[in-house]
């Protein structure tokens, strides 16, 4: 980093930092970042990787690891049903994705090999590192550090976006001992789905309009050439106009606004997704995979709307009457479920099973499935016991995942649950094995530290190996 923050070089930053300042530092420093920590990644199977975190800890039994034979009270209200794969049963849930099972590798064994991590905060900080928070030192996100070493191809966008990063699960973010250039960026956005949302952070100030930021990058070109003439020499400030015109490219690239802009999408496709918010969080999260952002996370929470009354927090957290055909209750005097809809409603896995099959569907038939990792996760599982509201708990004893693309094998169930889908029976996985299929299908050499700014070395995921099942 002392190359980067040479007294001589402060006021030069500074120009830039008064239009295009983010991240904690300015983008100049972001893209000098990203280039100085590239890899080859001649080992990669995916270049992208995509996350769709459906927070609040989804129902497996509901969903991807169907138990018909559970005792009735306790027993799901969903059928299993064949998918594209012969044997391979999803729930009535997953209707759509089951045209796409070919296409996917269904983890049913993940669990949390010690406690501490049954919390929504710590869960969700759980799979977005693949460390346990209890660990002594605080880790970062995998998108930190696949983006820190890999940087990205696409030098108009941010390398770790968030879409929309806004609830709960975006306050669990963490740059850890890396530079502040990794920390992710979130879009916002209470919903997507309205017709006035864009992100505005990545485009020019109304007081910064692109003719100044031209004005000023001319500026800076008048500097550079004063020193260079007075110093006598030919070469460039340090190597760093690069990643000055890099930055002034992301703030006056119309290619930055065409990313996130779903809304042209055609209406053929938009309506594949669905309509909604989530829908369009997963349409977004293709398009910046397209774009060639290299680590993508999708955390929808769909928002309270007209049609969602007392939907105040629609997320997966079903305490109380997961089986509702609506709302599960707006008054907290039960277990803590309140404001949700039924796991049935179209809001919930409805909107997802349909949102799921049109993403995997759409990125196969753009070939961006073969070098994206897919994965769709969530923090935990819920107790295979129905409580007495009528609703499951927080379990992190046995949970499901499901990944695609990358080279991971389609049509294919991973590991096994006893007969409630509460203990895994074989083949167990955990969220630093997670981490670990990430980093190994990106390429990146496990057996080799990163450093603190202290200078002590840290191994990132060296001790456990990938999800074999997965390459």
């Amino acid at each position: 980093m002392n190359g980067l923050h040479s007294a001589s070089s402060i006021s030069r930053r500074r120009l830039l930092q008064l239009g295009c300042g983010m991240l904690g530092c300015s983008l100049p420093e972001l893209f000098a970042l990203q280039a100085r920590g590239a890899l080859d990644g001649k080992r990669a199977r995916a270049k992208n990787v995509l996350v769709i975190l459906e927070q609040g800890g989804l129902s497996q039994m509901d969903t991807w690891d169907p138990k018909p034979n559970v005792v009735a009270e306790h027993r799901s209200h969903f059928k299993p049903i064949a998918t594209k794969v012969p044997g391979m049963r999803f729930t009535e849930l997953l209707t759509q994705t089951s045209r796409v099972a070919d296409k996917l590798s269904v983890v049913r064994s993940m669990w949390h090999p010690k406690g501490g991590a049954n919390g929504h905060g710590e869960g969700t900080r759980y799979m977005l590192s693949g460390s346990h928070p209890s660990s002594p030192m605080e880790m970062p996100d995998i998108g930190s550090v696949a983006t820190h070493l890999l940087g990205t191809r696409s030098t108009f966008l941010p390398p770790y976006i968030m879409v929309p990063g806004n609830h709960e699960q975006s306050n669990e973010t963490r740059t850890g001992f890396l530079p502040p250039s990794t920390k992710v960026f979130k879009t916002g956005g209470r919903d997507l789905s309205a017709k006035d949302w864009k992100v505005g952070a990545l485009e020019p100030r109304p007081d910064t309009p692109e003719k100044r930021l031209i004005d000023r990058k001319g500026l800076l070109a008048s500097m550079n050439n004063q020193y260079l003439a007075s110093a006598g020499t030919g070469k460039s400030y340090g190597g760093m106009e690069r990643f000055y015109d890099q930055a002034f490219d992301t703030l006056t690239s119309p290619k930055v606004a065409a990313a996130f802009n779903y809304q042209g999408e055609p209406d053929g496709i938009r309506e594949k997704y669905g309509k909604g918010h989530r829908g369009a969080c997963y349409l977004v999260g293709r398009k910046l995979i397209e774009a060639g952002v290299r680590f993508v996370t999708v955390d929808v929470r769909w928002p309270l709307t007209n049609d969602t009354p007392g939907g105040f927090n629609l997320n997966w957290d079903h305490h109380d009457n997961i089986y509702a055909n609506g709302s599960c209750g707006t008054i907290r005097d039960k277990a803590g479920g309140e404001g949700r809809y039924g796991i049935g409603h179209w809001v919930m896995m409805g909107s997802t099973d349909q949102a799921f099959a049109a993403l995997i569907e759409d990125m196969d038939q753009r070939g961006l499935l073969a070098e994206t990792l897919v994965c769709f996760v969530t923090e935990f599982g819920r107790t295979p016991k129905l409580n007495k509201f009528q609703g499951r708990d927080h379990w992190t004893n046995a949970y499901s995942c499901a990944f695609a693309g990358a080279g991971v094998p389609g049509g294919q169930v991973i590991g096994a649950t006893d007969k409630e889908a509460g203990q895994v029976a074989n083949e167990p996985h955990t969220p630093e094995e997670y981490a670990a299929t990430i980093y190994e299908k990106l390429g990146i050499d496990r057996t080799k530290p990163l450093y603190t700014s202290s200078n002590r070395p840290v191994f990132l995921g060296n001790d456990v190996e990938p999800i074999g099942p997965l390459f």
